[in-house]
């Protein structure tokens, strides 16, 4: 518990550190290089992380099989899954390396509508550092699994934080070099290497990490492949809606389409990240939960509780992007941007349910009822591209935009409220009853504050301060009142004197 606790406190001073970094990281950057090959640098990125496919889900299985095999307390079949996921990330992180680097070779073949003749010699640079870089990336999953498995997020929070320092810190010294983007991948790839040694270091050395590598046992991969098998396809969904519209908007529109739509993705991350961060830290506690008695009832009680949680957070800036926004992104990235705005308002609002309920998707897995999940996303993804495809000529950077609505309403949020009702058994009635509560006390503040705004609108930083502490005295004052339980006021309460102290 206190590492639970402990690591979702450092995980939203992560998100906090993290963005406040990129507010200067990513204007900064695009100072540096312009917006042309930022977008060469987005497409690359894109093209290249489609290759974390190769894992095929494997990785969010670890967690389900050593929960399985600690709560048998089967050793040896820990010794052995550690041996059968070294033996796969060591081939897939090879293949992965050959596959980035025939990308590179094959730039000109991929962009030559779209980019320029400079512009794709300088993907190709990208696409073969990026391709070291998920090779890497990819072998250290294994022993990020294994930490993640013992509950030690305060070393993963901790970890995540000094990439969050370190990647921009070392791409500004090689910026200042006149290295461009492909300084920016170097240092990537530096801090990634870091990175492994370190969770190796911990993994082996902290937790006593051993293998079994002595053959692959065929029936734990068989396995494996079984229940990977639906993420793997959740995972093409995840590519689609996350990093093809760059790539086809490198194709379709340009460069510069494509800076446009990844600064919304960005922002649109940041609202992902803040119900991400709270959602994986129960991830081995829900898959103990199934494997030692697996309560409906106790599972419904913990997803609601997340998703209050998720809600209220997600709403607080939510209403704060809506009321000062616009300024932010125009000061923020450029004038050429303010589209940005109210892509980020259409597509966060879509976002809303599956980000107050995937703390699901762990429960989900952890019963073994991922297919059905995976099946209706892999069709709406399927849907979200070919959106993409048509209107990226007509309406541009709006056609992934209308693509990602479609995709967040009808596939994440009817259909899996129905899937979570129907077939997993969770009480779905009971979770909206009570994450309703925050969206009702939500609004009035951001309603108010909105209106008020037109006639004292945000125009400068000191306004843009100002609205935002106005607001959210507004809004914890209708959190405390009308979203907090009884139990949870009381808490907080007694928490209050200690602080002070």
């Amino acid at each position: 518990m206190s590492q639970r606790k402990s690591g979702a406190l450092l995980g939203y001073v992560n998100i906090i550190i993290k963005n406040l970094v990129y507010l200067v990281y990513t204007p900064l950057l695009l100072h540096f290089v312009g917006q042309a090959d930022y977008g060469v640098y987005q497409t690359a990125n894109s093209f290249v992380f489609s290759l974390t496919l190769l894992t095929f889900g494997f990785s969010q299985a670890y967690v389900r099989f050593y929960m399985q095999y600690r709560a048998k307390k089967d050793e040896e079949g820990i010794l052995v899954l550690n041996g059968t996921y070294l033996i796969l990330y060591t081939a897939v992180s090879a293949l992965a390396l050959i596959l980035g680097l025939i990308f590179a070779s094959c730039a000109s073949v991929f962009f030559s509508k779209g980019f320029t003749s400079h512009e794709i010699q300088l993907a190709r640079i990208l696409l073969s550092i990026m391709a070291v870089n998920i090779a890497v990336t990819l072998f250290s999953t294994i022993f990020d699994a294994y930490i993640i498995s013992h509950e030690k997020f305060v070393f993963q929070q901790s970890r995540q934080l000094f990439t969050t320092l370190a990647t921009p810190l070392i791409s500004f010294v090689l910026l200042m070099l006149g290295t461009g983007t492909i300084g920016v991948a170097c240092a990537q790839l530096a801090v990634t290497i870091t990175l492994l040694l370190l969770n190796m270091r911990f993994a082996i050395k902290k937790l006593g990490m051993h293998f079994h590598i002595m053959g692959c046992n065929k029936a734990l991969l068989v396995s494996i492949a079984a229940f990977s098998a639906w993420i793997f396809t959740n995972q093409i969904c995840d590519l689609v809606n996350q990093n093809v519209p760059n790539v086809l908007l490198g194709m379709l529109s340009g460069a510069e389409a494509v800076a446009v739509f990844a600064v919304a993705v960005q922002i649109r991350t940041v609202f992902s990240s803040l119900s991400v961060t709270m959602s994986s830290i129960f991830t081995p506690l829900i898959n103990q939960i199934v494997a030692e008695r697996n309560d409906n009832r106790e599972l419904t009680t913990l997803m609601t509780n997340i998703g209050r949680y998720q809600a209220i957070l997600f709403l607080w800036v939510w209403g704060g992007f809506i009321l000062v926004g616009r300024f932010f992104v125009t000061k923020w990235a450029g004038p050429e941007f303010g589209s940005v705005y109210w892509m980020i308002i259409v597509m966060t609002t879509a976002i809303f349910i599956p980000l107050v309920q995937n703390t699901g998707i762990e429960i989900q897995r952890a019963k073994n009822m991922h297919k059905a999940r995976s099946i209706a996303y892999l069709c709406m993804a399927v849907v979200n591209l070919a959106i993409t495809v048509f209107l990226a000529p007509y309406i541009n950077v709006w056609a992934p935009t209308l693509g990602y609505v479609v995709y967040s309403i009808v596939g994440c949020g009817l259909f899996m409220n129905w899937y979570y009702q129907r077939r997993i058994g969770l009480d779905m009635f009971y979770f909206w009853k009570k994450v309703s509560r925050c969206i009702i006390a939500a609004l009035p503040p951001t309603t108010v504050c909105v209106i008020v705004s037109f006639w004292l609108p945000v125009t400068s930083w000191l306004s843009f301060v100002v609205w935002g502490v106005v607001y959210s005295l507004l809004y914890g004052v209708m959190a405390y009142y009308f979203m907090l339980n009884k139990k949870e006021k009381e808490s907080l309460i007694a928490k209050l004197p200690k602080i002070g102290k």
